[in-house]
C-alpha cells in the first residue's frame, strides 16, 4: 500500500469517527425539537396507571400516560352529581333528609349521617364534595324530581351533552363500580364543573362544620384531598375517589407556573399514591414550564 493511500485511509477513518460523534447530538436536537415536553411516562415514575395533564388555555395535552382505558371512577362521580344539581337549578336552601335508601348496602361504607338527619341541599352538596359523603350524594340524587332513576338519567344525558362519549353512570355516589369514564372524559367534566364558582369554592375548602350530629352537634367534615390546605398549591377544583375496582383517583384543576392545568390521575395504588403523583406532576410541570405551552 502506498503512503498516499495509507494517509487517505487514516483521514477517512478520522472523518468517520468525527461524524459518528456528531450524529447522536444531531439526533438529540431533532428529538428535542419534536418533543419539547417529554412524553415518556417513566420521566415522572407515576404510581397511577393512567395520567393526563392538559393545559386549560390551549387545550393541549402536555403529559399523558395510558390515557385511553375506561376506568371505574368511584367518587369522582360526585362532580357530575353536583353539576346536575346546579344545572337543574334545585333549591339549595331546601331541607332534605337521609333515608334508609341512602344507606350503603353494596360496600357497607361508614357515614357520619344518621338516617333521619336533616340539612339543606347546599350542606349535602358540601358534604358530598368535600368529605365524599356517600349518603349525602345519594340523598341529592334521591331528592331530585322523579327520584334517583331520573337523576341518573340526567347524569348520563349531561355526560352525552358534554361529549363524554366513554362515560356511564349508575348512581350518584360512585359506590357502583359500573360508573366508568376515561381520563379525557374526566378532563371535560373538570372543565365543565369549573364553570360553577360554587363547585370551585366547595371543592377547595379544607373543612366544614355541619350540625348533623346527635341533637344537632356540629360534625367536622375534612377535604379528602389534603393539598387544598397547602398554601403553595393554587387549586381551582379537586375531587378524589376510591373503591377497590378504581384504585385511588384524583382530578384537579390547578394553576402551576402561571398556567391553568387539568390533572387526571386514575388507578393509583397505595394510600398516599395519588397525592404523591400530584406533587410529582407539579414538579415536572414547573421544571418544564418554559417548554410546555405552545411547543408541542
Amino acid at each position: 500500500m502506498s503512503r498516499s493511500s495509507s494517509s487517505a485511509m487514516r483521514y477517512g477513518l478520522i472523518l468517520w469517527v468525527l461524524l459518528m460523534g456528531l450524529m447522536p447530538s444531531a439526533q438529540a436536537a431533532r428529538n428535542h425539537h419534536h418533543h419539547a415536553v417529554a412524553s415518556d411516562p417513566s420521566s415522572m415514575a407515576l404510581l397511577s396507571s393512567t395520567a393526563l395533564v392538559i393545559d386549560q388555555t390551549t387545550q393541549q395535552v402536555v403529559f399523558s400516560k395510558n390515557p385511553d382505558p375506561i376506568h371505574p371512577i368511584a367518587s369522582i362521580t360526585k362532580l357530575m352529581t353536583a353539576l346536575v344539581v346546579l344545572e337543574s337549578a334545585q333549591d339549595l336552601n331546601e331541607q332534605i333528609a337521609v333515608s334508609d335508601e341512602d344507606v350503603d348496602t353494596l360496600r357497607f361504607t361508614r357515614s357520619h349521617l344518621r338516617v333521619g338527619v336533616h340539612a339543606s341541599r347546599l350542606d349535602f352538596l358540601r358534604m358530598a364534595l368535600i368529605a365524599s359523603e356517600n349518603r349525602a350524594a345519594s340523598a341529592l340524587g334521591r331528592s331530585y324530581p322523579g327520584g334517583i332513576h331520573a337523576f341518573v338519567e340526567r347524569m348520563n344525558a349531561e355526560a352525552a351533552r358534554l361529549g363524554m362519549t366513554s362515560t356511564h353512570f349508575e348512581d350518584s355516589s360512585g359506590l357502583n363500580g359500573n360508573n366508568v369514564s376515561t381520563a379525557h372524559d374526566l378532563a371535560i367534566l373538570v372543565q365543565a364543573a369549573m364553570q360553577y364558582p360554587l363547585i370551585h369554592e366547595i371543592t377547595t375548602t379544607a373543612s366544614i362544620s355541619v350540625p348533623v350530629g346527635f341533637r344537632g352537634r356540629p360534625i367536622v367534615f375534612r377535604n379528602t384531598n389534603p393539598l387544598v390546605a397547602k398554601p403553595d398549591w393554587d387549586i381551582g377544583l379537586s375531587k378524589t375517589g376510591f373503591i377497590n375496582e378504581s384504585g385511588q383517583c384524583l382530578v384537579m384543576q390547578a394553576t402551576i407556573s402561571g398556567h391553568p392545568m387539568v390533572i387526571v390521575l386514575l388507578d393509583s395504588r397505595g394510600k398516599h399514591a395519588r397525592i404523591g403523583d400530584a406533587n410529582r406532576v407539579r414538579k415536572w410541570l414547573e421544571a418544564h414550564s418554559q417548554v410546555t405551552v405552545g411547543q408541542l
